[in-house]
C-alpha cells in the first residue's frame, strides 16, 4: 500500500520554522507538501464571525478562542480538504513546530497499511507513558491503542479520508480549538488512537507560540467567573468522557 500524503501547515512569515521542519523531515526520509496556514491575526471581524460560533463557545467551551487558534483551526480544515482532494485513502497533518524523535516514516507507513477501526491516529502526546485501552502491535516496536484521555495538542496526526470529509462538514462554524474537538470525540463519531512510542515532539525553542493572543470578544469576565466557567466545563467533560468510554453515548 502506498504511503499517504503528508501536509505541513506553515505560515508564510515563519520561514525559520519551515527550514527547521524541512530539515527534520528530510532526515526522517518523509516526503511532504507545504500547506499555507491561515493567519488568524489577519482575519477581519466579519471573517471571524462567519466561522466562529461565539455563543456556542460561551455555553460549551472552556474559554474564548484566540485569533491564532481560529487561524489554526482554519489551517487544519485546509489540510483536511487537501487530503480529500488528493484521492488517497487518508493523509497526515503536521504543524511546523515539530521535531522528529522516532521512526516517523515507519510509523506512517504502518498506519497507512493498518485496517484497524481507528479513524484518527495521534502521533504526539504530552504524556508518552499514558495508559492505552485495547493496545496491540501496529508494527515491530510500535504499538497502537485508544487513549482514555485524548491527548491535548494537534502537532501531528493521521486520519482517513472519510474522516476528513466528516470533519470538514462538521466544522463550517466551530467554537473551540481543533485539538479540543478531538477530545470530544463522541460528538463527531471519531475513534481516536495513539501510537507508542510517539515519533514526534514539540520543538519548544520556537517562539512565539502562535496560540497566544487576546481572546475574541475580550476576556470571559472577572477572574472568579473565568475560574467557575473552566471548572464547570472540566466537570461536564469528565462526566461525558466517562459515559462515552462506558458506551453510554
Amino acid at each position: 500500500m502506498a504511503d499517504w500524503p503528508v501536509f505541513v501547515i506553515n505560515l508564510d512569515r515563519d520561514r525559520s520554522r519551515l527550514g527547521k521542519v524541512s530539515a527534520e523531515l528530510s532526515r526522517a526520509g518523509v516526503t511532504w507538501t507545504r500547506l499555507p496556514a491561515v493567519d488568524g491575526r489577519a482575519l477581519t471581524p466579519r471573517e471571524v464571525a462567519s466561522v466562529y460560533d461565539a455563543e456556542a463557545n460561551r455555553v460549551r467551551a472552556r474559554q474564548p478562542m484566540t485569533l491564532p487558534e481560529i487561524g489554526a483551526y482554519l489551517s487544519h480544515i485546509r489540510a483536511w480538504e487537501a487530503i480529500v482532494a488528493s484521492g488517497a485513502p487518508g493523509g497526515v497533518v503536521l504543524e511546523d513546530d515539530i521535531r522528529v524523535t522516532g521512526d516517523l516514516k515507519g510509523t506512517l507507513s504502518a498506519l497507512a497499511a493498518d485496517d484497524g477501526d481507528w479513524t484518527l491516529g495521534k502521533l504526539f502526546t504530552f504524556r508518552p507513558g499514558q495508559w492505552l485501552l485495547d493496545d496491540r502491535w501496529l508494527a515491530p516496536g510500535i504499538r497502537i491503542g485508544t487513549p482514555y484521555h485524548v491527548p491535548d495538542g494537534a502537532p501531528g496526526y493521521v486520519l482517513r479520508a472519510k474522516t476528513a470529509s466528516l470533519l470538514i462538514a462538521r466544522s463550517r462554524r466551530f467554537f473551540r480549538p481543533v485539538d479540543q474537538d478531538h477530545k470530544f470525540f463522541w460528538e463527531s463519531g471519531l475513534s481516536v488512537a495513539l501510537v507508542r512510542p510517539v515519533p514526534i515532539t514539540l520543538a519548544l525553542q520556537d517562539a512565539p507560540v502562535e496560540s497566544a493572543g487576546p481572546t475574541v470578544g475580550g476576556e470571559a469576565g472577572p477572574g472568579i467567573l473565568r475560574t467557575w466557567r473552566a471548572l464547570r466545563h472540566d466537570l461536564r467533560y469528565a462526566m461525558a468522557l466517562r459515559r462515552a468510554r462506558r458506551g453510554g453515548l
